[in-house]
């Protein structure tokens, strides 16, 4: 009896025994099964899974992932329109991270085991948190691939890969930050006020000039920023969101260092930079990080504390000295609650402060009520009358 007539595709027996699959794609091109078969069965299961991909408009030309990947990832990162300093990083992270070990794939060869292998690979060789961008990077551009229909689906699925767990950052006192300004010197210590009590970031601090310093509100402008590439390029643009442009409104001790940083240290163009070296030239990233390593040992704090961490220093006392997340969000040029979270931290110093404030309450409560008898005395009350 002859078998059932196929509606879908053609199988046929090659002289070595095993079977060849083919079917008409809905773009009109003959195409063959990328391997054969060993039974017939097997490559009627095959056409059975292209017809149902097509019928439920699944189907994507299996070329095209055909494309490779370091010429993708390239154009991907030109086509960003991204500011000046993430620019930077993504095309450092191709180069040093993702190209060695992708660059010489097609997309569709990039699959879930690989991203795998090549993320375990990273994690032996440098730091969780450059993995974890160099990954989300990654993800990012085969993403766009799979919108593209360029693969099917995105290989990278791996659980929490790309999220940084950065340790706690740590914290300066009033006196620490006093000391610092000190030991940076007079042309600098303004910077260091700023970053602690503005708080301004570096970026920030490079593009300020003389018309943005607000004495009769005692405060600085950010209205754009500067940042310094690793090629030692500035690269003036805008703020890190539209937030950043913001009014630093400055404790009122600091009008004495604004007024005399003005007279004596700002470039003296009506237009000036507020912060300048020596000879009168933009300060560069390299001489201020020498004369902040030697300020910060001179004051004894440990070797991985930042400059940037002066930023977390200020919301930090910020929040200890009543101010809501609204206040903090305003201060940092945070657009998002989330990023304004991080200064909104509890350490042990404040949980000894609530934890005092909560004694006083109990105790005034206490004091307030009648005295209890001896059978129904607390055992608070028993271990103090003891």
């Amino acid at each position: 009896m002859a078998g059932k007539k196929r509606r879908f595709g053609r199988i046929r027996k090659l002289p070595s025994g095993r079977y060849q699959a083919r079917y008409l794609g809905p773009d009109g091109v003959d195409r063959p099964a990328p391997k054969t078969f060993r039974t017939r069965g097997d490559a009627d299961d095959w056409l059975a899974g292209q017809q149902a991909e097509i019928g439920k408009g699944d189907w994507q030309d299996p070329e095209a992932g055909a494309v490779n990947f370091e010429i993708y990832a390239v154009q991907w990162v030109d086509e960003r329109g991204l500011s000046a300093t993430t620019d930077e990083l993504y095309r450092r992270l191709l180069r040093l991270h993702i190209l060695p070990t992708f660059r010489a794939w097609d997309l569709d060869e990039i699959t879930p085991p690989r991203v795998r292998t090549w993320r375990a690979e990273r994690l032996t060789a440098t730091g969780a948190t450059t993995v974890a961008k160099s990954y989300r990077l990654l993800k990012a551009i085969l993403e766009t691939a799979a919108d593209d229909e360029l693969i099917r689906r995105n290989p990278c699925r791996i659980r929490g890969a790309g999220k940084e767990s950065a340790p706690e950052r740590p914290v300066a006192t009033v006196a620490q930050v006093d000391a610092l300004a000190d030991a940076m010197g007079p042309r600098w210590r303004l910077m260091v006020y700023l970053a602690a009590y503005g708080p301004a970031r570096p970026e920030e601090q490079a593009g300020m000039r003389r018309p943005d310093v607000d004495l009769e509100n005692v405060g600085v402008w950010v209205r754009n920023a500067e940042p310094e590439l690793t090629t030692g390029r500035r690269a003036p643009g805008e703020t890190k969101s539209e937030a950043g442009k913001r009014l630093l409104v400055l404790p009122g001790f600091l009008e004495k260092d604004l007024r005399r940083h003005l007279a004596w240290y700002a470039e003296k163009a009506p237009d000036g930079l507020l912060f300048v070296g020596e000879k009168g030239k933009p300060f560069r990233r390299s001489t201020f990080g020498r004369k902040w390593r030697k300020a910060r040992a001179a004051v004894g704090l440990p070797d991985d504390f930042r400059f940037y961490d002066l930023r977390h220093t200020g919301h930090t006392l910020t929040t200890r000295s009543g101010a809501t997340l609204k206040d903090t969000m305003v201060r940092a040029g945070q657009s998002t609650e989330k990023a304004a979270l991080i200064y909104q931290h509890s350490d042990h110093e404040r949980q000894r402060v609530v934890a005092a404030g909560l004694d006083k309450m109990v105790e005034a409560e206490r004091k307030k009520g009648t005295a209890k008898p001896d059978d129904q005395a607390s055992g608070t009350e028993r271990a103090r009358e003891a």
